[in-house]
């Protein structure tokens, strides 16, 4: 029961931000693991199927299928639990402003922001300046990672 001098109780304890050199390394931890489920959905299908996608796949339909599949990837973990296998090593874990869990939108615009805000380094950049030290593309979406206890 709430009365004026004792607030409502949250619904999720806040937990810190992650520190950036966590999530950096993170970064770096998810790229080699990304290299497996690339390997598996990406490049293994369109060797077995080569000769027939030879003349039927374009380039922009391989980026596609790239695109999609790292898309299938970060959206599943985002989405179920918050964390990512990178993340889950390093004890991150993606949640929205108030501490509750990623909606589908939320973790689309993140994905979708992401890809520019990284690979061009503006989101790096930005984290040093940030308040909270969040990413450009955590800002935008309105998410945050955390860092979970031992």
């Amino acid at each position: 029961m709430t009365t004026p001098d004792r607030p409502a109780p949250t619904s999720a304890p806040r937990h810190p931000a992650a520190p950036l050199s966590r999530r950096l390394l993170a970064m770096v931890y998810e790229s080699l693991l990304l290299a497996g489920v690339i390997a598996v959905g990406f490049l293994t299908p369109h060797l077995l199927i080569g000769a027939l996608l030879h003349r039927l796949a374009s380039p922009g339909i391989l980026w596609t299928h790239l695109f999609l599949l790292l898309a299938l990837y970060f959206l599943w973990f985002w989405l179920h639990g918050g964390q990512t296998l990178a993340m889950k090593t390093w004890r991150l874990r993606l949640e929205d402003a108030r501490g509750r869990p990623v909606t589908p939108f939320q973790g689309m615009i993140r994905y979708l922001v992401a890809w520019p805000s990284t690979l061009l380094g503006v989101g790096l950049l930005w984290s040093l300046f940030d308040r909270d030290r969040q990413f450009l593309h955590d800002r935008l979406a309105g998410t945050r990672i955390v860092a979970l206890p031992r």
